[in-house]
């Protein structure tokens, strides 16, 4: 095959280091971008924050002020107390004569015992943490605290059994064992804290946290009575045939049923200390003066700059080892604080952006939401597509309606009768606020919704209110029925 030199022309897209730290900087949340942030500033030496300078600066200042006043005291009032004197008067005491002294609670055998650096840092206690410490309280032979251990590992996160007693023998390896023996256990540890702890389906977990209510508590026979006697009607909430089946008055089940709905179906979860994961905000969202504004959170944005003690140091005909990783890391710091302006930049324009855009939002409630895509932003601020997709990826306002997520002014639309959009977000609201106007013993159904927001000038099927519904939390219409 023979060969030749061809000339060809062509266009290929290359992504600079810049472009890439730029582009991995717009997607970051703000708790991986401090993160980002902290990562640079221990490993590039040119780079430090303006208010690391500032309150090193005020420190030392007032460190040399203190030691001045401290030893211009101690020349003063210690100038005649460096002696110890000859006599004292008898019924003088030590510390008028000295100071006294205190050992170092820093080194005391005593007070370090006590102290847990690491306290804030330790795991979350679990569901199996506080049975098992209710258990060692308990006066149990080995065998029966066997069978307790393995009930215990078999409880859910819910507080529920996931195990057939009948199996424990096997697990255990013991054949001896007999139901009874098993049942009695199984008792005990469903005496444990949170009430209702240990038992196997909802219908038995009612029944054991209104067993354990006072016996004079108001309706606690008949609460029993529904829930041990006729719980699928229960379940179903068929208000009918429980008041057939139990021959009671409204009144009284009404107040048997707010008795019942006053339990907790979910024991577990109440012991579950899951740590609190707090939401920073990007950006602050203000109405100053009849107009809302935007800007950036400046607890989230800390301010960078190049050290200038190490950037004197290099020298430009130098080309040894040190001055050449000097020029590396100042070049590299330009670049993080270019690509880090660069991202507020972004960052707070789309912000600005969607509140302009979403400004009836902000004035009126989620009932005035419009209809809200990626493409009207990205074609506004001249942006790509994709370019927004980041920006609003766990990105977060604070607002006066509350801290929400960018993601969160974007939603789909649903035509209405006048020929206009309405929003995904706006129907929800309406149907979350009928729902919540809905007279208690007639509530509304998925079809008689859709007749109101049609009626209201929005088209929207039975299928899409029920997918709205169910995606709000709200239960169907025969399960939010409630005695007047």
């Amino acid at each position: 095959m023979k060969q030749t030199i061809q000339l060809r022309l062509g266009q290929q897209l290359t992504m600079t280091p810049q472009l890439q730290q730029a582009i991995k900087l717009l997607q970051l949340s703000t708790l991986d971008l401090q993160r980002e942030i902290q990562e640079a500033l221990e490993s590039n030496m040119m780079l430090e924050t303006d208010e690391d300078a500032e309150v090193s600066a005020d420190a030392a200042e007032r460190d040399e002020l203190r030691r001045k006043a401290d030893a211009q005291v101690d020349a003063e009032v210690n100038a005649e107390q460096s002696a110890m004197p000859d006599d004292l008067p008898l019924d003088s005491n030590w510390s008028d004569t000295y100071d006294s002294y205190m050992p170092s609670t820093a080194h005391g055998a005593d007070n370090s015992a006590d102290f847990d650096l690491f306290a804030q840092q330790s795991r979350p206690q679990t569901l199996h943490d506080h049975l098992d410490w209710q258990l060692n309280l308990c006066h149990l032979s080995s065998r029966d605290r066997a069978i307790a251990e393995a009930i215990i590992d078999a409880i859910d996160a819910n507080g529920y059994l996931r195990l057939d007693v009948t199996e424990l023998p096997d697990i255990l390896g013991d054949s001896t064992l007999d139901l009874e023996e098993v049942e009695a256990v199984l008792h005990r540890v469903q005496s444990f804290d949170p009430t209702g702890i240990g038992a196997r389906d909802p219908r038995e977990c009612l029944l054991l946290q209104l067993r354990q209510l006072p016996p004079d508590q108001p309706f606690r026979d008949l609460a029993i009575r529904i829930c041990d006697k006729h719980f699928p009607a229960l379940s179903r909430n068929d208000l009918d045939d429980l008041r057939r089946h139990t021959k009671m008055d409204d009144e009284a089940l009404r107040e048997a049923l707010l008795l019942i709905r006053s339990m907790h179906p979910r024991p577990g979860s109440l012991v579950a200390d899951a740590r609190p994961e707090y939401v920073i905000p990007d950006v602050l969202v203000r109405k100053r003066n009849g107009i809302w504004q935007v800007e950036l959170n400046p607890e989230t944005t800390p301010k960078l700059k190049v050290n200038e003690s190490y950037a004197e140091l290099i020298r430009r005909a130098d080309q040894s080892p040190d001055n050449t990783s000097l020029k590396t890391h100042l070049q590299e710091a330009r670049w993080f604080i270019k690509s880090l302006a660069s991202r507020n930049d972004t960052v707070l324009r789309v912000a600005a952006k969607i509140v302009e855009l979403q400004q009836d939002f902000f004035e009126h409630g989620e009932e005035a939401m419009r209809p809200l895509v990626l493409r009207d932003v990205a074609d506004s601020l001249e942006l790509h597509e994709s370019t927004v997709s980041r920006v609003t990826t766990q990105k977060y306002m604070h607002t006066p309606r509350g801290t929400l997520e960018f993601k969160y002014f974007f939603s789909s639309h649903v035509s209405t009768a006048s020929g206009g959009e309405c929003s995904s977000t706006a129907i929800r609201a309406v149907i979350r606020k009928l729902v919540a106007a809905e007279t208690p013993n007639k509530p509304l159904s998925d079809n008689k919704i859709a007749g109101i927001l049609s009626d209201q000038g929005i088209n929207v099927a039975r299928r899409t209110v029920a997918k709205y519904r169910e995606a709000m939390g709200i239960p169907p219409s025969n399960e939010r029925k409630r005695l007047a």
